[in-house]
């Protein structure tokens, strides 16, 4: 049998008289051999080792890269909590730029006023109470249970001494962030991740529909319709958990404003708005939030701390398990119980970022269950 040539081997037209004959004589590469034994060790073997490199290869690569997929996640979480607002403003005529315009102006003109009220006094406060430490904890000697303590063990001196060292020195915060090196590290790594996340959240904002858009011509035209109305369903619950959270600090914040004026404490208004931004990070921010709020009535005295650090450990326990199940299950249609496993679930894997995005993604796995898996189940 004649072996088939190459294109480049082909025999040239009869009519180009200038190429010699000998170029029309293909030369013969043999007979071609049986083709690979897929089941032989070898080819099983080199296959898998090849599969497991790549595999090993590309989660390296997604561990490297974990931070920057952490600020695109939460920047698409952002923008698809800021969407319900973006279409309040288009349902009343304005294009989407514009709208998109106005809520970014609302949050920013949020920020600089949070920035104004809340920075300066907690900056003020929490100078005040660190140079007022070593009076603090002396008179905790006056208690004759810590007094014994101190006498036996040492820990109030030792405390005192610290702090007294470290107004002398002037290196407490400095030292804090280990160094000055890590003083501008954490600055910098701070601010690169507030812009990432801002600029990515403005882009996703804007460009929302579009994103989905194609993301929905991506999967095949008979399910299309289906898809796309569970993803939009899922977009929307979203926005409910973000409005539902902003309700949930709203309400701390109210607490932490009636508190800090029947206590005394200064900047009464400061404190509220603090707690506010604390109360919106899911079950984290309270851990923020309570310590503030204590280390401000310490400034005043230990009595006042206590009793700001009890009321709002109480509250705490309230919110987790009367007022945040109720609120998300008008919101987002998620039981109560599913809230609180969801929140600690989350929190424990992924930490902030858990706690951010835990309620969501629950609320998106009972709707694909109510809908998908259900109907399947019984259809079965």
């Amino acid at each position: 049998m004649t072996p088939k040539l190459p294109f480049w081997n082909k025999p040239l037209s009869s009519t180009d008289s200038s190429v010699s004959e000998e170029v029309n004589t293909a030369p013969s590469f043999g007979i071609a051999g049986p083709p690979i034994d897929h089941r032989h060790p070898f080819y099983f073997g080199f296959l898998a080792t090849t599969g497991g490199v790549l595999a090993i290869t590309m989660l390296k690569a997604l561990a490297s890269a974990s931070q920057v997929f952490v600020l695109i996640i939460v920047s698409l979480f952002f923008a698809a909590g800021l969407n319900p607002a973006v279409e309040f403003f288009r349902r009343r005529g304005l294009k989407r730029s514009i709208a998109v315009l106005v809520v970014v102006v609302l949050v920013l003109f949020f920020g600089a006023v949070f920035s104004a009220v809340v920075i300066p006094p907690a900056i003020s406060q929490v100078g005040s109470l660190y140079r007022n430490a070593p009076t603090l904890l002396g008179d905790l000697k006056s208690n004759q249970f810590i007094n014994d303590l101190n006498n036996h063990y040492g820990v109030i001196d030792s405390l005192q001494a610290k702090f007294q060292s470290g107004i002398n020195n002037g290196q407490f915060v400095v030292g804090a962030f280990g160094g000055v090196l890590g003083v501008g590290k954490a600055v910098i790594s701070g601010a690169f991740a507030f812009f990432t996340i801002t600029i990515l959240t403005l882009y996703f904002l804007i460009s929302l529909p579009d994103i989905t858009a194609a993301a929905y011509r991506l999967v095949p035209a008979s399910r299309r319709e289906r898809v796309s109305k569970l993803s939009d369903a899922i977009i929307i619950r979203i926005g409910g958990f973000v409005g539902g959270q902003i309700a949930v600090a709203f309400i701390a914040s109210m607490l932490a404003l009636i508190l800090a004026l029947s206590l005394g404490l200064p900047y009464p208004a400061a404190i509220a708005f603090l707690i506010f931004v604390c109360g919106s990070i899911p079950l984290v921010g309270h851990l923020l939030g309570v310590t503030a709020i204590s280390l401000i009535a310490l400034s005043k005295s230990p009595t006042d701390a206590a009793i700001s650090f009890i009321a709002y450990a109480l509250y705490i326990q309230i919110e987790n398990y009367v007022i945040t199940p109720r609120i998300m299950r008008r919101s987002v249609s998620v039981p109560g119980l599913v809230t609180i496993l969801a929140a600690l679930i989350g929190v424990s894997l992924l930490g902030f970022v858990g706690g951010l995005l835990a309620v969501p993604i629950a609320a998106a796995i009972l709707l694909i269950i109510d809908e998908v898996v259900l109907p399947r189940a019984d259809a079965s």
